[in-house]
């Protein structure tokens, strides 16, 4: 019997991994790797204390504060998938992962996160891999001197944009709405280039090819003409869905299935469930807040656990 189940390697899951080392709760991490979405970024600008990051960086430092802190009690399960999560009837968890181990514990921490949302038009599957991609770090080089295309008016959507200039022949963000979710430094950065191109109220329609993409075509959301892009490569960033799968009929979820919070502690709707990071409700997804989340709820396992 654990102190402390927690699902999920990022932030969140760390953070409080760490907080639950500190505070001698025996506890298990099970997560497919450490580090979280960021993982594929080349360059993390606000996470505090550090001027600049990449993804990968970030998360080998998180293995290795993991490391030197959960001695003998935090146990980490690496490589292994959630797939259930079930309240027994003496009121404890058992969490269930897809290679068939169980781990019964007394609380639980869900810090699952989200995964990239994919673009749902047609020819986007058939040419995923093709010129349509979801990670600039990783296929970005593949561009070098082609016209591309970014899907998404997010920092995501605006700092791949950013990454692909460095060796795209131009760079074209189209987003369906006037206003941007971007940090207005990060936009002003991107847009000031002279091989940026800003497309608003566009609506992605279809991605266009033959053996590799060739084009996109897609809605002008005011006049309601139908327009087409020469590109070779369409970059998808069209936000996160939560991984959150494995708590059907358990908990509350709201209406894109993240799961509801009380904010000042993290608690869910089920007594003994905390969640931190992407796969809640929380109204802001950043590495610092997700962190700050984990060990929010992390103190109020740690009292709860204390009276029960």
């Amino acid at each position: 019997m654990h102190d402390l189940v927690i699902i999920g390697g990022g932030p969140a899951g760390v953070a409080a991994s760490i907080y639950a080392a500190r505070k001698r709760l025996q506890t298990v991490l099970i997560t497919e790797d450490i580090g979280g979405q960021s993982t594929v970024s080349e360059s993390i600008k606000n996470w505090i204390g550090t001027e600049k990051i990449t993804g990968m960086d970030l998360a080998k430092s998180f293995r290795m504060h993991l490391a030197a802190e959960k001695s003998d009690v935090v146990e980490l399960v690496l490589g292994e998938h959630v797939m259930s999560l079930i309240k027994n009837a003496n009121g404890t968890f058992t969490v269930q992962t897809k290679t068939g181990k169980k781990f019964v514990a007394r609380s639980v921490l869900v810090a699952s996160g989200a995964g990239r949302r994919k673009l749902d038009v047609p020819g986007a599957k058939k040419f995923e891999n093709k010129g349509v991609t979801y990670c600039a770090s990783c296929d970005g080089p593949l561009f070098a001197n082609m016209d591309v295309a970014v899907i998404g008016g997010g920092n995501a959507g605006f700092e791949t944009a950013l990454q692909l200039l460095a060796y795209a022949k131009s760079v074209t963000l189209i987003h369906r709405h006037k206003e941007f979710k971007a940090d207005p430094i990060t936009v002003e950065k991107a847009s000031a280039h002279e091989n940026m191109r800003v497309i608003t109220h566009a609506e992605p329609t279809e991605i266009m090819g033959e053996q590799f993409v060739s084009g996109l075509r897609y809605e002008d959301k005011i006049s309601g003409e139908m327009k087409e892009l020469a590109v070779s490569g369409v970059f998808v960033e069209a936000g996160v869905i939560p991984n959150t799968e494995f708590l059907d009929g358990l908990i509350e979820l709201d209406a894109i299935r993240r799961i509801k919070i009380d904010p000042r502690n993290q608690r869910t709707s089920v007594e003994g469930i905390w969640a931190a990071g992407d796969c809640t409700d929380e109204l802001y997804h950043q590495n610092n807040i997700a962190a700050g989340d984990g060990v929010k709820a992390l103190e109020d396992i740690y009292l709860w656990i204390k009276k029960h």
